[in-house]
């Protein structure tokens, strides 16, 4: 029987935009897919032991996308998205792949339909039109102005706008191409594909009216596969473990103050930076390194502090283990608001973030009660998920083309 070729294509503007299409190309059978992999140069350590056929795409830095998020203006110009589409072309014709797997590869809207290729999208359930939302004002302008409870009423009073105005150059681009508008919101520009996919699972995230063509895969987790530093195996056991990351889209910068809130209170602290932080000077209860094999790190710990972006938090919540998420940006609220309805975390502010409040939520979730009983159910609920399963199934009714 002759190999299906799939090729999934990651916006490299954070981790989990890489670390989320490669988990799943890596559950497909090499028997019986022929699977290729395309993003930007800078991530080749990931695909070490892999029997990918890897393939290189051009994309913005993850500084110019945070730096967009943190301004609340559009991520990308029509220019740079047609750019974009030339690029896909490019590899489409090349590879010439039976579906494309986009996660966050907004010109594959327009890319994979001009090259006649099924096109599955990858976003998270919080961001589709059917799962309906209560936005809270992120870590913006307005913000910083303002008391919270002020930006918030004038955030959702200009949200739509908002989200129209970033709706604008996706559509600009397809009327180029003839293809008919998405409209003016934008989760219908992020969730337009042939098949969605949302890597979480509707009991945080609950839809209404979901489509055929749109289903939940599970949580996809995933670490890079970097060795553990020296100091991995010879953690003491003696105190409860806390486990910090702040990712590739975290506010780095809190690193230090974290670290230092948390120097005084009788646990052991294991950080990863991504690259992102620079952790000041280190308490003696805790040790750092750039990456940790971060499902392990989530298992060993009683508490995972994060930005509240869906990745570590679905690592954490596998394990059985609360979350305390320390949210800048609106996906990260978004995913956070998920995990607070479950009773599974604490959300804090990144631009209110203060000694006394990150001390206190830290206290609470250590506590042996309800928000540990509430990750342990979550994590039962993960358990139901098949996600390889699932995810095969979606790319075979891609292939024959059923809704």
């Amino acid at each position: 029987m002759e190999r299906k070729k799939i090729l999934f294509v990651a916006e490299v503007v954070t981790l989990a935009h890489v670390g989320r299409p490669l988990a799943l190309a890596q559950m497909l059978s090499p028997q019986q897919y022929d699977v290729h992999f395309a993003c930007a140069p800078g991530y080749e350590s990931f695909f070490h032991g892999s029997r990918l056929n890897s393939w290189t795409v051009s994309s913005i830095s993850s500084e110019r996308f945070l730096a967009a998020l943190a301004a609340g203006k559009p991520v990308y110009d029509s220019a740079t998205l047609r750019r974009y589409v030339e690029d896909d072309l490019r590899l489409l014709h090349a590879v010439r792949p039976d579906v494309v797997v986009g996660d966050f590869r907004l010109s594959l809207s327009v890319s994979a339909r001009v090259a006649g290729v099924p096109y599955v999208g990858l976003i998270n359930a919080y961001w589709s039109p059917y799962v309906p939302q209560r936005y809270t004002v992120p870590a913006i302008g307005l913000a910083r102005a303002l008391p919270i409870a002020l930006a918030d009423r004038l955030f959702r009073l200009a949200r739509p706008l908002a989200f129209a105005l970033h709706s604008v150059p996706l559509n600009r681009v397809r009327r180029a191409y003839r293809l008919p508008s998405l409209g003016y919101d934008l989760r219908r520009v992020y969730a337009d594909a042939d098949y969605v996919l949302y890597p979480d699972i509707p009991e945080m995230f609950p839809a209404v009216g979901l489509p055929q063509q749109h289903a939940y895969l599970g949580p996809v987790t995933w670490s890079p596969p970097t060795p553990p530093p020296s100091w991995w195996e010879l953690l003491p056991t003696d105190l409860p473990i806390i486990y910090v990351t702040l990712g590739s889209s975290g506010q780095g910068a809190l690193l230090p103050q974290i670290l230092q809130t948390l120097a005084g209170l009788p646990l052991r602290v294991v950080a990863a930076t991504a690259g992102q932080a620079d952790p000041g000077v280190l308490p003696d209860n805790a040790q750092v390194a750039t990456y940790l094999p971060g499902e392990e790190a989530a298992r060993r710990a009683r508490l995972v502090i994060c930005n509240g972006g869906s990745p570590t938090c679905q690592q954490a919540l596998a394990a059985g283990v609360p979350v305390l998420g320390i949210a800048g940006n609106l996906d990260q609220y978004l995913n956070m608001r998920g995990v607070v309805a479950m009773g599974a975390g604490i959300l804090l502010r990144s631009d209110r973030l203060n000694e006394e409040a990150l001390r206190r939520a830290v206290l609470a979730l250590l506590e042996p009660g309800e928000a540990r009983a509430a990750a342990s159910r979550v994590a039962t609920l993960f358990q139901r998920y098949d996600v390889a399963q699932r995810f095969d199934d979606m790319l075979r009714r891609a292939m024959d083309g059923r809704h």
